[in-house]
């Protein structure tokens, strides 16, 4: 509501060609929106309201000076440039803090002193009608509650191994909140495997229409910066009043309160009223509570008293699923090969791998050109070559063998079975393409092999590949996996 009112209620027309404040306004919040992004946008900037032209200044409205001072400091130069850049005459920005607005009065936001804007709000009896319409406008879920994406909800989270105990005890937080032994519920992993996707997938369950639940999610970086908001502006009753009566809270990356003492403190003793008055409380790190040196030990102990569920690195069965998930929304034909290709390099992070997919789709899509291994390698090159190790002939052989589905320990054995020479060979001629070493120690690393064997195969390997395709495009698969 007050970000609506900052941009709308401004006067609407225009005199001799001058450009429409107003529109000005809220191109100058779209733009600080996309510089410094939406949660640092929502937390500093969507309170700013303008409150006049004066002249060659605008007079922009804040509701508190540690607000004001912070935005002088941070943003002041870049409000100005910003201003500057519409063309509207104006020179200078002043941040002031909003006086209190008289009860009843219909534009609180605006200062009493610029009544053209009170006008313009008054004469828009529905934007009133908007604001008291909802007596839970004022509840602590409305203003604490981080935006949530509404692409990460339970029906687009792809469950395997490595996160189904997370899941099923998501699951059950969303379906059944403060449910005994699952309150708190702590979840941690690795960057990208899915907290923050759980995360929001059970914000939005408890958040459905009908259940009348009071949910506050956000990151441990926004309740700090709050707290602090509290403590210069003197609120801290209020803050800590709104905050424990919500009916979940969700604290997304904890790790970011290690060293931050006072904030760490104020967040146990919210910890404690919330789970003593049977409210729940969902927790997400990058690290277990006990791995999580630097917090209190009296929180670590809080904290792992509940459910405590890890998210392990996943697994190449996963990721497969994960992309062949997404490329069907996308609604854009992926080759299975390009997809396997994918799950094979992009190995650590899950978010990653889902971008690398859709830079892959929108080239595509761009172009009007079918997605193959080669633009694979050609639009993601960047993405791929901070992914390239240095490969050994054992990863060599290691991947053949699982590739081929053959035992490890045949890549050295006497065996000469067609089903095992020929992958050896594939791996002879990959260590031969793939690294510096001589044809001698390729041969001693796979069963003392004289170098003629490791020649011979390499020329073997060469001309299956010009003459069977499919055979040529599995070498090609295996040495893209491989290759620096």
């Amino acid at each position: 509501m007050q970000e609506e009112l900052g941009a709308s209620s401004l006067p609407v027309s225009a005199e001799d060609g001058v450009p429409d404040i107003a529109q000005a306004w809220a191109r100058i919040r779209g733009r600080l929106r996309e510089e410094v992004g939406e949660v640092e946008y929502r937390t500093w900037m969507r309170q700013m309201t303008l409150a006049a032209i004066e002249g060659e200044e605008a007079v922009v409205h804040v509701p508190s000076r540690f607000l004001r001072d912070w935005l002088r400091s941070q943003y002041g130069d870049r409000l100005r440039a910003l201003w500057q850049a519409e063309n509207l005459g104006v020179r200078r920005v002043e941040i002031r803090v909003a006086p209190p607005a008289a009860d009843g009065a219909a534009a609180s936001a605006l200062e009493p002193a610029a009544p053209a804007l009170a006008e313009a709000l008054t004469a828009r009896p529905e934007i009133r009608a908007e604001a008291k319409a909802d007596p839970k406008a004022t509840e602590p879920k409305g203003d604490w509650a981080a935006p949530l994406d509404g692409r990460f909800t339970f029906d687009t989270f792809v469950v395997g191994k490595p996160n189904e105990f997370a899941h099923a005890c998501a699951r059950r937080v969303a379906e059944k909140p403060a449910s005994p032994g699952f309150n708190p519920l702590f979840l941690y992993g690795g960057v990208g495997l899915g907290k923050t996707h759980l995360m929001h997938s059970m914000a939005w369950a408890l958040r459905e229409p009908g259940l009348d639940r009071s949910v506050a999610y956000m990151s441990a970086e926004k309740f700090m910066y709050r707290f602090i908001a509290a403590l210069r502006s003197q609120s801290t009753m209020e803050f800590k009043e709104s905050l424990r009566s919500v009916d979940v809270l969700m604290i997304d990356d904890l790790q970011f309160l290690i060293g931050k003492d006072n904030t760490q403190e104020e967040f146990f003793h919210t910890f404690n009223a919330l789970v003593d008055a049977g409210k729940q409380i969902v927790v997400s790190a990058d690290k277990s509570p006990s791995d999580l040196s630097g917090l209190e030990d009296r929180l670590r102990t809080r904290l792992g008293c509940g459910m405590v569920a890890d998210i392990h690195a996943t697994t190449y069965e996963l990721r497969i699923s994960i992309l062949q998930a997404k490329a069907a929304a996308a609604g854009t034909p992926v080759p299975e090969r390009v997809l396997e290709y994918l799950a094979h390099k992009i190995t650590s992070n899950v978010r990653e791998l889902e971008g690398a997919l859709n830079r892959l789709i929108a080239h595509s899509n761009l172009f009007g050109r079918p997605v193959t291994l080669e633009s694979c390698q050609e639009v993601l090159h960047d993405i791929l070559r901070a992914h390239d190790r240095r490969v050994t002939i054992e990863e060599i052989q290691k991947r053949v063998a699982e590739h081929y589905n053959m035992r490890l320990t045949d890549m050295s054995s006497a065996r000469r079975a067609r089903n095992v020479a020929r992958p050896r060979q594939v791996a002879m001629y990959l260590a031969k393409q793939l690294t510096s070493r001589s044809l001698p120690e390729i041969g001693r690393k796979f069963g003392n092999r004289d170098h003629t064997t490791v020649m011979h195969a390499v020329a073997k390997v060469a001309e299956l590949m010009q003459g069977d395709s499919g055979f040529a495009e599995d070498v090609e698969l295996l040495r893209r996996m491989l290759e620096t």
